[in-house]
């Protein structure tokens, strides 16, 4: 009977074997480009008064999730190559060849392996990396200075009122529990011209239009300032407008990106950049399954040959093929020459087939 595993003994070894490889090239790679990126951020981050030390690390314990989201796929390639390639010089693959293993089977382990860390990722990106961007992205919106209390805060946003304008520092909350705060809204004549101000501190949703709370009437043509009582202004501004303002991918998880795209087609706004962004959300993490099939040529052909460091680049250029194919994919879903789902998808399936293929024609 055929079995896609070999036995239990070796798929630890091997699987145990391929984890630490794994993790040691994540850590220098993270810990490498951590310590570059503090040397060009440094300088901005304390240049900030008041801060020290302290928003040093806190920069750090921000920008490490992004690092590892982004280069745990290559850290993957890397420890498949180095994996296989010591297999191969130390006459293991030829021992496991020897006892009647298929490729398939030599690489079973790797693969079981490498589908585990995809499902890491995935979880580590929706539950860590989207609220540490979210996190990172509003504290360099200041320049370092204070840290935003909510992450997810919107500043200095702008809404069409017909030819009217309303415009807020900042917007928090969802649905009818929106709240704006610096709010001011901007009457406008048939000619675009401003002839009237309102500035309140604070607009609730009223339903419709928003609430001013002690808004202050300031009168372009005579310039007179009138404090006013409560006053309902932008009816045609509603919650799911101002849900849809300024939507980061990167950071929302993958349910939230979701409504943010059903409230833009609702609202008829193009989504096609939003929707590849989410499919590649799922992709993206696969392409740690990836990598051991498009490393597996570096562990077959004879290690006395001669051959094994053009085998192992041949391998590495195949990994970072696909990286720089995904990438491309996405810009042109982006522009809308890909649909999102052919643009986020269709690199995983082409290099799958790429990978089976070589490993095929190579060995099976």
């Amino acid at each position: 009977m055929l079995q896609f595993f070999p036995s239990r003994t070796l798929t630890w070894y091997l699987a145990k074997l391929f984890v630490g490889r794994i993790v040691a090239v994540l850590l220098m790679l993270v810990l490498v480009l951590q310590a570059l990126d503090l040397l060009s951020e440094s300088g901005k981050i304390l240049g900030v008064a008041g801060n020290d030390q302290s928003d040093l690390w806190h920069y750090a314990s921000l920008r490490i999730p992004q690092l590892v989201a982004r280069f745990l796929p290559y850290s993957v390639l890397l420890a498949t190559i180095i994996t296989l390639a010591t297999l191969n010089q130390n006459s293991e693959v030829i021992a496991m060849k020897a006892s009647g293993m298929s490729a398939h089977q030599v690489l079973a382990p790797l693969l079981m392996t490498a589908a585990l860390v995809s499902a890491i990722s995935f979880v580590f990106n929706e539950r860590v990396v989207t609220r540490s961007t979210a996190a990172l992205k509003a504290w360099q919106a200041v320049e370092y200075k204070a840290i935003p209390k909510d992450p997810a805060t919107r500043t200095n946003v702008y809404f069409r009122d017909g030819t009217n304008i309303l415009a807020a520092g900042a917007v928090s909350g969802s649905g009818a529990a929106t709240v704006m705060e610096n709010v001011t809204w901007y009457r406008r004549d048939a000619n675009g011209m401003v002839v009237e101000q309102l500035r309140s501190p604070r607009a609730t949703f009223a339903g419709p239009g928003w609430t001013l709370v002690s808004p202050v009437r300031f009168d372009v043509a005579s310039t007179v300032r009138t404090e006013l009582p409560t006053r309902v202004v932008a009816k045609d501004v509603t919650p799911a407008q101002v849900a849809i303002t300024k939507v980061d991918p990167d950071a929302q998880d993958a349910i939230t990106l979701y409504r943010s795209i059903q409230a833009m087609k609702a609202a008829g706004q193009r989504t096609s950049e939003l929707e590849g962004k989410w499919w590649h959300k799922f992709s993206g993490p696969l392409s740690a399954l990836l990598m051991p099939l498009l490393g597996a040529i570096a562990a077959f052909g004879l290690a006395r040959s001669g051959q094994l460091l053009i085998r192992a680049v041949l391998g590495m250029a195949l990994g970072f093929a696909y990286f720089v194919v995904d990438n491309a994919a996405l810009a042109m879903g982006n522009f809308g020459a890909y649909p999102p789902l052919i643009a986020a998808w269709a690199p995983f399936v082409l290099f799958a087939l790429i990978g089976e293929t070589v490993l095929v024609r190579t060995e099976e």
